[in-house]
């Protein structure tokens, strides 16, 4: 069983279709997508979190 998200009725369920206002809606997977080994966006991401200083690297040591 996957969860599944109808957009127009704002509500979860189980079925591929959600028959909210009398009209029957398709619903959306409410999973995030997997991760693509392919990401043609990691640099670009990368480049931001140096530009914002939230990389893991960018912090002071912890201290223990």
């Amino acid at each position: 069983m996957y969860l599944m998200y109808c957009d127009s009725c704002s509500q979860y369920t189980i079925k591929k279709t959600c028959n909210c206002n009398g009209k029957e809606k398709v619903t959306r997977s409410a999973h995030p997508s997997r991760f693509s080994p392919d990401d043609t966006f990691s640099a670009q991401r990368i480049t931001l979190k140096k530009r914002h200083n939230i990389l893991p690297t960018q912090y002071p040591p912890v201290k223990y």
